[in-house]
């Protein structure tokens, strides 16, 4: 009996050649990236390889033009919220002040024309058309301007800079049409007027303030997705 045979059931037993490490366990996956056993998730930082999903517990990563899942819903600034909310108080009133001069126009111009069948043709009643189709005139606009306020605040939602500007502007037009009002009720001694005019400067400054703001700027130029 060899001590070198192979077959020899009493000696010791042949030694195996070295297993060879599994992929990705052993060896550093990256330089400077301590090697990670297999089945575990990738460390932090490290983006996971396009078209496999990430280990489980994990944030999904945002991509650019892709919302995250975990976003924030975006919220109105209060000031542009402020803004809204007068657009559609002012068009209420605008509302308000149509309705009462178009019933105001036809009345006018019904005893126009009782005068005309009483006396005829005279001056009178030429001045009370002339009145009423100017009275009737300023309704449509009042209306027309309520459909504007109204239009303006529902876009505040999903407008952009042409909401903003547009707003930016009426405001400062109806500040201007207030200053007006105060010089007019200075003049008369007027104590409605003077509250009429602080009202109406008062919206359009908080109009105008609100889309020349930083917040509200920022608010309509906001990605959409």
């Amino acid at each position: 009996m060899s001590f070198g045979d192979q077959n020899n059931p009493y000696g010791p037993p042949p030694q195996q050649p070295p297993a060879t490490p599994a992929p990705g366990y052993g060896y550093p996956q990256q330089p400077g990236v301590p090697p990670q056993p297999p089945g575990y998730p990738q460390a932090p930082g490290y983006p996971q390889a396009p078209g496999y999903p990430q280990a489980p517990g994990y944030p999904q990563q945002a991509y650019p033009g892709y919302p995250a899942t975990n976003a924030m819903p975006q919220t109105m600034p209060g000031l542009t919220t402020t803004a809204r909310v007068l657009l559609y108080i002012v068009a209420g009133v605008q509302v308000l002040i149509g309705v009462f001069a178009i019933f105001g126009a036809a009345t006018l111009n019904d005893a126009s024309n009782a005068g005309e069948d009483t006396f005829g043709n005279n001056s009178l009643s030429d001045i009370g058309h002339a009145s009423a189709g100017l009275i009737f005139f300023f309704a449509l606009l009042f209306l027309g301007l309520a459909g504007l306020s109204i239009t303006l605040g529902v876009k505040f939602s999903t407008g952009g800079q042409g909401i903003r500007i547009t707003t930016m502007v009426y405001g400062i037009l109806g500040a201007l049409f207030g200053v007006l009002i105060l010089i007019g009720a200075a003049n008369t001694n007027s104590s409605a007027g003077l509250v009429w005019a602080l009202l109406w400067i008062g919206f359009g400054g908080v109009m105008a303030a609100a889309m020349i703001s930083p917040s509200g700027a920022a608010w309509f130029s906001r990605p959409r997705y």
